[in-house]
């Protein structure tokens, strides 16, 4: 096993993809910091880390559906004693259903969670990161992030902003000893489809690609400090007809494989 001597940080780590990046940073011999709501699963996950891996993990409560929620976290990080090197923007959620018909105060919370989170965890830790010369930042996007997505409008754009904002550091720090990647997953079949309310709709049907693969992919990127990673054949195409064909036909078809049932 390979020592980095690293600590990373990782969001959502209670479920799906998160769980697998956390296994794969204790893996290569990362410090890992495994944030999320859900306290229980978190502590569960560092028992398993420490006794697979050897790993150091720390389990913190978080709940980044608020501004306070992520000032918190980052604020618990600290008193903690880790300084963060890696941040794995993973915590994120969408809704299925059109844009009128969702609960506006859920949307707005997706806006916080997917969008407002990663940008002020980026922006509190990625000043250190720079100033050390190492480190980086994973940001889970969507393949959603190439197109417009009707029937799950404010997801879609949440993930185009993600994927938007992680080219442009990646930009900004290439120099600097510091990466920063998006990794942009299609259909996986984690919670994330049954909190949508998606795991029906015909999206989940097409290329779908484990979390452990998706996991794995985006950790590899990264590690070859990668901008953007795209997991499994399908996506990768999905991804490549976004450019080669209409906008219009493209969300048209968004609209078919995520009303059908």
């Amino acid at each position: 096993m390979t020592t980095s001597g690293r600590t990373v940080l990782v969001t959502g780590a209670s479920a799906g993809i998160g769980v697998e990046l956390a296994k794969l940073f204790a893996a290569n011999g990362d410090r890992v910091v495994l944030a999320a709501r859900r306290e229980d699963r978190l502590k569960t996950l560092a028992d398993e880390l420490k006794a697979s891996h050897g790993a150091e993990a720390d389990a913190v409560k978080a709940d980044l559906s608020t501004p306070d929620g992520v000032k918190a976290l980052a604020i618990e990080v600290g008193r903690r004693g880790h300084i963060v090197d890696v941040l794995v923007n993973n915590a994120g959620f969408g809704l299925l259903g059109p844009f009128v018909k969702l609960s506006f105060d859920k949307q707005l919370e997706m806006i916080q969670v997917n969008v407002a989170a990663p940008t002020a965890l980026a922006g509190l830790f990625l000043p250190g990161m720079l100033a050390r010369g190492r480190g980086g930042i994973l940001n889970v996007a969507s393949l959603a992030a190439f197109q417009a997505g009707p029937e799950m409008a404010v997801y879609y754009a949440t993930k185009a902003f993600l994927l938007s904002f992680s080219e442009a550091l990646f930009e900004e720090t290439r120099r600097s000893g510091v990466t920063v990647t998006a990794l942009c997953p299609g259909p996986s079949p984690t919670e994330f489809g049954e909190v949508a309310g998606a795991q029906n709709a015909n999206l989940f049907k097409l290329g779908v690609v484990s979390p452990a693969d998706v996991a794995k992919a985006g950790f590899e990127g990264f590690q070859a400090r990668k901008a953007i990673v795209i997991p499994g054949a399908m996506p990768k195409i999905a991804a490549l007809s976004t450019r080669l064909v209409s906008r219009g036909l493209t969300r048209r078809l968004a609209h078919e494989l995520q009303r059908g049932k």
